[in-house]
């Protein structure tokens, strides 16, 4: 399983690469072969707010429709329009091309490093 060791990661299986106080956020290399592969994903508009541990989007696969958590409370500031226009980034390159929105954060408490999920995920 490939965990970058710079990012943090929510039970959730998104992580989070944090520059300053914002974060951009995916869903894990874990997640998505989980999911099989991605045809649609709904994200929030930018300027929104977002509540940790609350949906905010959804992720939609031929197995089945996921929702997208947020990772930690803040301001929706970007998505990635080209993951709306082409879902299978999300598969293809999870932790690049892939990533799904970028928040300003306030904080990054209840975070996970790579070593900790790792051990997450292993329990299923």
């Amino acid at each position: 399983m490939n965990l970058p060791a710079d990012l943090l990661y929510t039970k959730d299986h998104e992580w989070l690469r944090i520059e300053g106080d914002v974060a951009t956020v995916g869903i894990t290399e874990f997640a998505s072969e989980a999911l099989g592969d991605v045809v649609y994903v709904d994200l929030p508009d930018a300027g929104s707010a977002v509540t940790a541990g609350e949906p905010c989007g959804e992720i939609e696969s031929t197995k089945s429709v996921s929702d997208l958590y947020a990772p930690t409370d803040g301001e929706v500031l970007e998505v990635n329009d080209a993951v709306v226009q082409e879902p299978g980034l999300v598969n293809t390159d999870p932790f690049g091309a892939g990533w799904l929105l970028r928040l300003r954060v306030a904080s990054t408490d209840g975070l996970l490093d790579a070593d900790a999920y790792a051990q997450l995920a292993e329990q299923g």
